[in-house]
């Protein structure tokens, strides 16, 4: 019997961004840190992560399955990696270089067009998602973020590829 079924296999990937969300809520509601837009778009392909591991572990799919889910969840988390990545490159700027800091993410939400929004946030940035506030071993929360975002695509690439060699074709 195979220790890393395909349930506990997704189930532990499921858990990996949520400790990671949970130590993201204890910097914001004990530590007192507030997050940027970016850092909140993040958080959106983490509990996308999440879903879909935690709906493919309820399922239990078989080779078909754990490649299509596998395949979902890698291009939701490479999403995490790109909005990751494009904080990483404007904390990077010199300061003369960062944009402006503009209104937060819920006001513009409710204010602007999406399509706005969506500029405002993931092609021009703010100064504000510049900003570091938080470091842990010299890495930034964004490069944190990053980090784990691209573990979270080899690991489900690991997964899909283990797959079609080691479970039935069911699923």
């Amino acid at each position: 019997m195979n220790w890393l079924s395909p349930r506990r296999a997704f189930l532990l990937a499921a858990a990996v961004p949520a400790a990671l969300l949970a130590f993201g809520y204890f910097l914001q509601y004990v530590q007192g840190l507030q997050p940027c837009p970016l850092c909140l778009v993040q958080r959106g392909f983490f509990y996308g992560v999440i879903a879909v591991c935690v709906v493919a572990a309820l399922h239990g799919p078989g080779r078909k399955g754990t490649i299509a889910y596998a395949t979902l969840a890698a291009i939701v988390a490479i999403g995490g990696a790109a909005t990751a990545t494009r904080q990483v490159w404007l904390q990077h700027l010199p300061p003369d270089k960062v944009p402006a800091c503009g209104p937060d993410l819920f006001f513009m939400l409710e204010n602007f067009p999406l399509a706005s929004v969506v500029k405002k946030v993931l092609i021009t940035g703010t100064g504000e998602c510049a900003k570091v506030d938080w470091t842990f071993l010299g890495f930034s929360i964004a490069e944190w973020s990053l980090f784990w975002f691209t573990l979270l695509v080899v690991y489900m690439i690991w997964l899909a590829t283990r797959s079609t060699r080691s479970l039935p074709a069911a699923a």
